[in-house]
């Protein structure tokens, strides 16, 4: 009888170290997944003061459209520090500057021309390809770990373990509708 209760608890034990072990790969995964978000927002971030220069010689009396990109990059770049949370208002808000500065080029058809444009353009589109993929993943991670801390047994001991729960990279509702607005071109 005794070994029969031995044998319980060993089982027991082993099935909270396996749920422990899993908890850590999933918290670790997604720190990952956010450190890849980071990068491609800082890639981000580095092309837009390369593009913004290169608009301005074409541009030069589009003046406002181009110091709001770079009051948002810096705001996204300030924002990035904070996490997830606020990187997701600061970075739609960064979307739509750049839309804004891209239906500029529809009005200068020599900047449309120009080859650098046309590159940082590219780099910027494979980017933003780049940020949503990264972002489509860590939301993937994050609720497969936030999932995962709220399921029994991990449920009983997550939180005390130090296994909070994560947020997602998402845009708020209120700043929804600047992000998804069609960008404004006035002459």
């Amino acid at each position: 009888m005794g070994w029969i209760v031995l044998g319980i608890i060993a089982v027991i034990i082993m099935w909270l170290v396996i749920v422990y072990n899993r908890l850590v790969t999933l918290r670790q995964v997604t720190g990952q997944s956010w450190s890849d978000v980071d990068v491609q927002l800082k890639q981000r971030h580095d092309l837009i003061p390369n593009l913004v220069e290169t608009v301005k010689g074409y541009a030069a009396h589009e003046k406002t459209t181009l110091d709001a990109v770079i009051q948002a990059r810096n705001a996204a770049v300030s924002a990035q520090a904070q996490g997830p949370a606020a990187a997701g208002p600061a970075e739609g808000a960064l979307g739509a500057a750049l839309g804004r500065l891209f239906a500029l080029s529809e009005a200068y058809p020599d900047l449309k021309a120009n080859q650098n444009f046309l590159s940082l353009q590219s780099e910027l589109s494979d980017v933003e390809n780049k940020i949503a993929a990264s972002r489509r993943f860590y939301n993937s991670s994050v609720a497969e770990y936030n999932a995962m801390t709220e399921s029994v047994p991990a449920v009983f001991f997550a939180r005390s373990m130090g296994f909070q729960q994560r947020g997602f990279f998402e845009v708020p509702e209120a700043e929804r509708a600047v992000v998804q607005a069609a960008p404004q071109v006035k002459f």
